[in-house]
């Protein structure tokens, strides 16, 4: 299913723009006739002429070229084409002996050694007048014009020209019928208000019109360089459909407009198999979750359950040396889980935070093995710290900060009453104190005595008896007064200068920032090569690791204390997913987009391991990821595994996706609609398996218009979409 968030604008395709009268030189006869005698009047003749361009074309005329002139890309699923501003122009001459709907020029596509004055495809022409083409100044056969028909004017006008040799004419010109399907009109307009589906179609604006000729030959699968020429057929319809054969020394042809670009190698692995081998995987039944996926015996022991259960939940088994040197194994699981984590073990002693690595440790006592994960969460944490030289230095001062602002306000006379003890700081009479402490005048008068020096409380006290000074307060004291919610907010804003560096530093974890690859994933059959796995965060190893980083230089119970100050770290974003592919960095601009249920989830980081892997962390667990091909434009041609998307042609949901065509599953099914030669040139309408009749019958048996025809081709950025499992 496909989703689009987007201001939507109106395109709409129309088969042709026939004009009212064709180029050339036309005579009005009036003739008259009295009905009562018979008679008629002497018949009156006007000659007028109307001038187009039949030679040449101006640059104006050219909106836009497909591929891009003098581009080099992957185009080997590609039809050119070229997109002109006026949109009558291919139809403003119309070839004798031929339907309405046949344009007067073709887009030819040649290759590097086919063309005999342009062997490497570099955009080589001729440039000769019009007269020297019409008396054969260089070899070729020219247009089959009448003298007559070429106004005074044109005659020594200059024209670019090439010579097409008659077998590469007869293998790449497109018949007749072919040049109707291969030229429409398109309307690409503002967007539309007003205009909504089961409303009559408003009249297109002049303005909003293009022509558009497509291309019937493909650019070479092994690359090379291309070039496209838009030629004009006038004077030589005795040449299309095989009627007449070309002369051996080919055609003397006009080139309207030609461009050059470079068609590099085809690997045969496109944007749409790389995404269709994730969605698929080599097994066609990707787990999707971050896990190495094993298979259960018959049945388990209680051992194997336990182990199934902590791969199924996203660890791995991992060698373990044992303090006592012993070798084991154990498990190791880091920040991404397939399964919501359990919860973090309540540290020894009634702790909120752990204190050492081993506190982390989860021992399987029935099965002698331990679960490393929060661990290795801590130890980590604190490599971190010790390999980050400006963050163990403002660690430090903000230690040093928070010891004393801890010490003024456990020795403040609002909260001792001068004459307590330390033991009284949880006494009635304490609680009381550091409660006017915080109201009395907003508090300010108690954050500047947190934040004055020993000197300034001495100058603005004076001096005082020595049985009235106030007792040093212990560690016990100190402590208990940092079990106060309160009491750690006041101190949180005294040392908000130190604080602050430290839980910016803090804070980079929850996002998975400075942790290392393997840490997230520590096997690497958890994410193979060509894999997306969706995944949770678990908030316990984050913390963990925040425990493991503020570890460093603990060197008593009143820091471990202190660390609550600043280990108060945002739970990370719930959902992760991650993907290894060759579309990261081939495909940069890929369109990647999350749903819980309807809604579109933005990602709050998204980064890149190594060349190929990505990851995104999502603010909410997320069920549907969908991932769409950069739109490059409005292009023709195929699929990377040969299909056309039907389309619907008609009703109000007219362009409406119907599945892919062919429907048979061959590695490129579209090969059955080429000429054969081996020149990649499409059969649109010719004898044999034409792809416009194939498609007309897949319709339910209807004569595609050109337009139609043209809504087939359209090559729509591709798609693919994940549910999580």
């Amino acid at each position: 299913m496909t989703r689009i968030h987007s201001v939507e604008h109106r395109m709409r395709l129309f088969d042709h723009r026939v004009p009212s009268l064709y180029a050339g030189k036309h005579r009005i006869a009036v003739e008259q006739t009295l009905d009562a005698t018979g008679a008629s009047l002497p018949t009156h003749e006007q000659r007028f002429d109307v001038r187009e361009l039949r030679f040449s074309i101006v640059d104006t005329d050219v909106h836009a070229c497909y591929p891009l002139p003098g581009a080099s890309g992957t185009y080997s699923q590609i039809l050119p084409h070229i997109t002109l501003d006026t949109a009558a122009l291919p139809w403003l001459r119309r070839l004798p002996g031929l339907d309405k709907s046949v344009p007067w020029m073709a887009l030819l596509v040649f290759r590097e050694g086919e063309l005999p004055d342009d062997p490497q495809a570099l955009g080589t022409v001729d440039v000769q007048t019009v007269r020297q083409l019409l008396d054969r100044a260089l070899p070729g056969q020219p247009p089959h014009i009448a003298p007559e028909f070429i106004f005074d004017d044109e005659w020594e006008s200059a024209c670019t020209t090439i010579q097409v040799p008659g077998p590469l004419f007869t293998a790449l010109a497109p018949g007749a019928a072919e040049m109707a399907a291969l030229a429409h009109v398109r309307e690409g307009g503002p967007p539309d208000a007003t205009h909504t589906r089961g409303q009559e179609e408003p009249e297109p604006h002049p303005d909003d019109l293009n022509a558009v000729v497509v291309a019937n030959r493909f650019p070479a699968v092994d690359g090379g360089m291309h070039v496209v020429h838009l030629v004009a057929l006038d004077g030589f319809e005795r040449y299309l459909d095989g009627a007449t054969t070309p002369p051996a020394e080919g055609l003397r042809m006009v080139s309207l407009w030609s461009w050059t670009f470079e068609s590099v190698y085809d690997t045969g692995i496109g944007f749409g198999d790389l995404a269709h081998n994730l969605a698929t995987g080599p097994d066609s039944r990707p787990d999707l979750l971050l896990r190495r996926r094993a298979t259960a015996p018959g049945q388990p022991d209680a051992a194997q359950r336990e182990m199934l259960a902590r791969m199924n939940a996203g660890a791995a088994a991992v060698p373990h040396l044992l303090d006592s040197g012993e070798r084991s194994f154990g498990f190791y699981r880091g920040p991404l889980t397939a399964e919501p984590a359990q919860q973090l073990p309540a540290p020894a002693e009634g702790r909120s935070r752990l204190e050492s690595a081993g506190e982390g440790l989860i021992y399987l006592e029935q099965h002698g093995v331990f679960d490393a994960g929060y661990a290795a969460a801590f130890s980590l944490g604190r490599q971190l710290c010790l390999a980050d030289a400006e963050f163990r230095t403002a660690l430090l001062e903000f230690r040093k900060a928070a010891r004393s602002a801890a010490r003024r306000l456990a020795t403040h006379a609002s909260v001792t009453g001068r004459a307590a003890t330390p033991q009284d700081l949880r006494g009635r009479k304490a609680r009381e104190g550091f409660d006017r402490l915080l109201t009395d005048a907003g508090g300010s008068r108690f954050r500047a005595t947190l934040q004055a020096t020993g000197v300034q409380r001495s100058a603005r006290r004076g001096p005082r008896p020595r049985s009235q000074a106030a007792p040093m307060a212990g560690a016990a004291a100190l402590r208990s007064t940092l079990t106060d919610a309160g009491a750690q907010a006041v101190l949180r804003d005294a040392i908000g200068a130190e604080l602050e560096p430290i839980a910016a530093w803090l804070a980079r974890l929850p996002l998975l920032e400075m942790i290392p690859f393997t840490h997230l994933v520590p096997d690497p059959a958890m994410l193979p090569v060509e894999s997306l796995r969706f995944a949770y965060t678990d908030p316990a190893w984050v913390r963990a690791a925040v425990d493991g980083a503020l570890s460093v230089g603990v060197g008593h119970a009143l820091d471990a204390d202190l660390n609550a100050l600043a280990a108060d770290v945002a739970a990370p974003p719930p959902c992760a997913l991650l993907m290894r592919s060759d579309l990261v960095p081939h495909w940069p601009k890929i369109i990647m987009t999350a749903f819980c249920g309807e809604r579109v989830i933005e990602p709050v980081r998204r980064t890149v391991y190594g060349h190929d892997v990505l990851m995104l962390l999502y603010p909410e667990v997320i069920d549907t990821f969908t991932l769409a091909e950069p739109p490059q434009g409005l292009h023709f041609g195929f699929s990377d595994i040969g299909t056309v998307e039907l389309r619907e042609i008609s009703g109000p949901e007219v362009g409406a996706p119907l599945g892919e065509f062919p429907e048979e599953p061959t590695d490129d099914r579209l090969a059955r609609f080429l000429r054969s030669g081996g020149d990649d040139v499409l059969n649109v309408a010719g004898s044999g398996d034409a792809l416009l009749t194939a498609l007309g019958e897949a319709h339910g048996g209807v004569e595609l218009s050109s337009a139609q025809f043209a809504l087939q081709m359209i090559k729509a950025p591709q798609f693919q979409e994940f549910t999580r499992p």
